[in-house]
């Protein structure tokens, strides 16, 4: 059952860190069965109760997962092996367009924003007791949030998008809890869900976004208590909620009102589709909006609204933990806001364009890809890691899709941040050459 490895403990947390050992070292592969717990006690000299309690803690970190009478086992992607460490690293003189950055050139300059919150910081030193949120902050974000749709809530902050989803996934589950989640999808949430000891339902999305029909059924037949939704320039897929594909969604989520919505507004500030928001539509919700994209990744803010109930949560969650997000931080985005440092229907064409055109270039060479909005394509292929092993060759570094899939079939995701003309074309024939044609419209 177990090899040659040897699980050893007397207690629940020796014997929980003794799996989590062999699940690091390799030595406890994915899928691997674990003893039964009284066969493990036995084995050990211990009460099965205390088998059971590091069974327990391996569940809620993640680790394993039990099915019954099936036993235990370790879990397919266990949360010690994280999706970032499926890359491709770029050796001199190859291309890199899988690590999904920003182009640099289209972001702007803190310097004059972090100045101008030292300035401020200078006349009035933030102090313990203070509230969490600068009111120019919440003003401007509320003032955003309105002019797009999105329903009435107080605002938060939070340190990215991720930060917000976790906290809001933890107040409201538990672990053993079914969240639901898009497939292709954003890997750091792949991950996320496993480690807070939560289980993930694959969604199959196209390019208007998750699929209405597999989220009736992840809400019907698989329990969900959570859905994660991402509003526009999803990741990898490019995918954007329009307004019909709203409107089903909606009318699938009304009829659950205890499920708590998460949508992630992963393209504010650098795309030109509308926002057509899903918010409200449950209960329990939750909407987030980063400035990584458009205003730099490092810059780690994110603007957070919800009902009172999940946004009184989180708050107070994030109170026992770092306690705020730096006001300094929130005032240089203040500035950022009310200077209009960033041209966003401009960055918004400047992606497009590039995106459009390697889309068409694909297409031009018989190979099928997606991309509706942001700054990423997809491009479905049968064998991505030969792909990917073909390309790198052929002197380009890509985003293999193992990275954002649960159940999906394969694909390779490209950035056009760093992409101008030439590069197109030389970019569209090599993968063109690795990958041949595939044409697929929905990614399951």
């Amino acid at each position: 059952m177990l090899g040659e490895y040897r699980i050893s403990g007397r207690r629940a947390a020796e014997i929980a860190a003794s799996v989590e050992r062999g699940v690091g070292a390799g030595e406890l592969a994915p899928g691997r069965l674990l003893p039964p717990m009284r066969e493990l006690a036995a084995q050990l000299g211990v009460n099965p109760n205390t088998v059971a309690a590091a069974y327990r803690t391996l569940r809620e970190r993640g680790v394993i997962e039990t099915a019954g009478r099936r036993g235990s086992r370790i879990r397919p992607r266990p949360v010690t092996t994280a999706r970032d460490a499926v890359r491709i690293d770029a050796p001199e003189g190859v291309r890199d367009v899988g690590q999904g950055n920003p182009d640099p050139s289209l972001l702007p300059s803190l310097a004059p924003a972090l100045a101008a919150a030292a300035r401020r910081d200078d006349e009035h030193h933030g102090l313990y007791g203070e509230p969490p949120v600068d009111h120019r902050f919440a003003r401007l974000a509320r003032a955003a949030l309105d002019a797009d749709g999105v329903p009435d809530g107080p605002v938060g902050v939070t340190s990215g998008s991720l930060d917000a989803i976790e906290r809001a996934l933890a107040v409201h589950l538990r672990p053993g809890d079914a969240v639901a989640v898009e497939d292709p999808g954003w890997g750091s949430m792949l991950d996320l869900v496993p480690a807070l000891g939560l289980r993930a339902v694959p969604v199959g999305v196209d390019d208007d976004g998750p699929l209405p029909d597999e989220v009736e059924r992840a809400l019907r037949d698989d329990g969900v208590r959570a859905v994660v939704v991402t509003a526009r320039a999803q990741n990898p897929t490019g995918a954007a909620v329009g307004a019909e594909r709203a409107e089903r969604l909606r009318e699938v989520l009304s009829r659950h009102p205890d499920v708590l919505l998460v949508e992630d507004d992963h393209g504010h500030g650098f795309v030109e589709q509308p926002l057509h928001a899903l918010s409200g539509a449950t209960g329990r919700w939750l909407y987030v909006r980063s400035v990584a994209k458009a205003y730099g990744p490092d810059l780690r803010v994110a603007t957070f609204t919800g009902d009172h109930a999940t946004v009184d949560r989180v708050l107070g969650r994030q109170r026992l933990g770092p306690g705020w997000v730096s006001r300094l931080l929130q005032r240089a985005v203040v500035h950022l806001w009310e200077s209009g440092a960033v041209d966003a229907p401009a960055v918004a064409r400047a992606y497009g364009e590039r995106r459009e055109a390697l889309i068409a270039a694909l297409a031009a060479r018989g190979v099928r890809a997606h991309g509706r909005s942001g700054m990423n394509v997809w491009v479905p292929v049968a064998d991505e890691t030969g792909t990917a092993a073909r390309l790198l060759h052929a002197g380009w570094a890509v985003a293999p899709g193992a990275r954002f899939r649960v159940a999906s079939p394969p694909g390779i995701r490209l950035t056009v941040s760093g992409l101008r003309g030439d590069d197109i074309t030389a970019l569209a024939t090599a993968v063109a050459e690795a990958a041949g044609p595939m044409a697929v419209g929905v990614h399951r």
